[in-house]
């Protein structure tokens, strides 16, 4: 390896304390045959399916390794993610980039579970803010999202991320927009 080469980055999770190298491999459904589906059932529908194992996850969600998703009732949603080193910035704790994606993901499926069939939503914006940082010793985070108000082409919703101890370690609002699900 010449000096201008750098050494490979590895996404890690294996704890053999013989080598300071952590390594992680995932697999993933394809995204687009998931979006057919999508579009044929209304939001509540897709994610009973999705939380009893009818229907595979996003990539997004094996990419982050969320947990269990629930939809709670119409414009409502809980998903699960414990946090683990491949989340981690250098300063020990979790990425607010992956705090922020948790929040978001709550809040648009939140809106999701509302619409029916044919119709699907896009992050329009999000307004974060973090309270405390997220370590190992966390432990599992819930994060719940539901729909402030939805009107034709927008909605408004929050999300709430808590730690084991139900301690707020972030929230977030975000407008979504509404449109219809183009055919493919």
């Amino acid at each position: 390896m010449t000096e201008t080469q750098a050494a490979p980055i590895h996404d890690t999770e294996d704890r053999d304390a013989q080598t300071p190298d952590r390594s992680r491999t995932y697999r993933w459904h394809d995204p687009l045959a998931l979006a057919d589906v999508v579009a044929s059932l209304g939001g509540l529908e897709l994610f009973e399916k999705l939380a009893g194992g009818e229907l595979p996850p996003p990539p997004i969600a094996e990419t982050l390794s969320f947990g269990r998703i629930e939809a709670t009732g119409i414009g409502s949603i809980t998903l699960h993610l414990e946090p683990r080193e491949f989340h981690f910035n250098p300063l020990g704790s979790m990425h607010g980039g992956v705090i922020s994606a948790v929040l978001d993901t709550a809040a648009g499926c939140s809106v999701h579970t509302t619409l029916p069939a044919g119709l699907g939503y896009t992050s329009l914006d999000l307004h974060t803010r973090f309270l405390r940082p997220v370590t190992l010793a966390s432990g599992t985070l819930r994060c719940d999202g539901r729909v402030i108000s939805k009107g034709r082409q927008t909605a408004l919703a929050e999300s709430h991320l808590y730690d084991a101890s139900e301690r707020l370690v972030a929230h977030a609002t975000s407008t979504c927009l509404i449109f219809e699900i183009p055919a493919r």
